[in-house]
């Protein structure tokens, strides 16, 4: 059985897509310098992104929902905003070459719970992609979620 890995996704990638989907959280000015980290899921043949927001203190008060997974009090997952991502768009990010000891503390941690939570997190990408596809706009999750289909042809246009 393999374990899900913390990747970090090519941020020109990112803001391509952004000009097709506004859920898209695209970094601008001194922000821009920020990595774009998360985890890599297959999803009908489409590798996916989910990505990895650092844990905030309104995150303690909130709960968890098929969209939402807290991991511990280090990150969370927002599933709706997994976005499809091309084979080279994205890296393996190397932990213990990180130099910060406080971060590569924080990536180890990630990591050990995201693979505790593993069949939870695929479970529930499952879920939310099926459910963005038979309900559109018709419900609040999928109102939150991006458009996985408009966001697949866009995944295809780039690497053509």
């Amino acid at each position: 059985m393999y374990s899900l890995k913390i990747y970090e996704i090519d941020s020109n990638y990112v803001r391509f897509l952004s000009d097709f989907q506004e859920h898209i959280f695209c970094s601008e000015g001194e922000k821009a310098l920020r990595k774009y980290i998360g985890i890599i899921l297959e999803i009908k043949g489409f590798k996916y992104f989910a990505p990895l927001s650092s844990f905030k203190p309104k995150h303690e008060k909130m709960q968890e929902a098929v969209d939402f997974i807290k991991i511990k009090d280090y990150a969370v997952i927002n599933i709706n905003n997994m976005i499809p991502v091309p084979e080279g768009m994205f890296n393996l990010v190397d932990i213990n070459r990180t130099k910060d000891p406080h971060y590569k503390f924080l990536l180890q941690a990630e990591n050990r719970e995201i693979n505790r939570q593993k069949n939870r997190i695929l479970k529930n990408a499952a879920i939310v992609y099926s459910h963005k596809i038979n309900n559109g706009e018709g419900t609040s999750l999928s109102k939150r979620t991006n458009d996985f289909i408009k966001l697949e042809k866009a995944c295809r246009a780039y690497m053509s």
